[in-house]
């Protein structure tokens, strides 16, 4: 498998100082990496890092050779204002393309015929001609996955994707995202749902103030870091 993003030594912070440090890892093709973390830790800073939309404080991000950012299609948390957006489910997912139009003023054929490949990849294809606003919150983000996919085909950075679903909801989104990784896709998630990490995920990425583990889910389920967050998680839940 070749990599597709190296970091090295990477510190991510804001003027007021370092949020995270020391991250060294890597994300090879077909690989699905989750992130994980408690709030604050770093992970949305990464993403962002990652997405190329925020410079790291020191170390280094690399691109691997033939894969730079616009290999990447992005899902990020959704706001109430764009779970609200007035569009067709089929004008969402065709904006994929934008970036692929130019100066052309409409999507060709071949644009047009790649939206509706991933709304059927999606199982959204049936409800094109439905407003967005109108849809339930996991259909939502199928639609939102589609419009990924049109913008690009190797990797997806997903933030968070199962916020706010119910529980079949999530299992749901969970299922779709796994069979696009199986498919070739490589995977980067930002998660809470650390049960749901070490079901579906190749890799692990556990950072805080420093990275705390970064290796394979059988590895992070037999470490430390990985049996203190699970103990915890349990604590939660019960």
């Amino acid at each position: 498998m070749s990599e597709q993003i190296i970091c090295s030594d990477v510190a991510l912070g804001y003027e007021d100082g370092i949020v995270t440090e020391g991250l060294n890892f890597t994300v090879s093709s077909g690989d699905y990496l989750c992130i994980l973390g408690e709030n604050g830790s770093g992970k949305s800073t990464l993403i962002k890092a990652l997405l190329g939309l925020k410079p790291q404080i020191s170390g280094e991000i690399k691109w691997g050779k033939d894969f730079s950012a616009r290999d990447i299609g992005y899902l990020p948390q959704q706001t109430p204002v764009q779970r609200d957006f007035p569009a067709s489910v089929q004008e969402i997912v065709i904006s994929g393309c934008i970036s692929k139009l130019g100066f052309r003023p409409f999507y060709s054929k071949k644009e047009k015929e790649l939206a509706m490949e991933k709304m059927v990849q999606l199982k959204v294809d049936d409800i094109k001609n439905r407003c967005y606003r109108e849809l339930s919150g996991g259909q939502q983000q199928r639609v939102l996955l589609a419009r990924a996919l049109c913008a690009a085909n190797k990797m997806l950075l997903l933030d968070e994707p199962v916020t706010g679903l119910d529980p079949i909801a999530q299992t749901d989104l969970y299922e779709h995202i796994y069979k696009l990784n199986q498919k070739g896709i490589t995977i980067v998630m930002v998660s809470h749902d650390i049960s749901s990490a070490v079901k579906y995920a190749s890799h692990i990425l556990h950072i805080s103030k420093k990275q705390l583990f970064f290796g394979t889910k059988e590895d992070y389920v037999n470490s430390k870091a990985g049996q203190r967050f699970l103990e915890n998680e349990v604590a939660f839940n019960e």
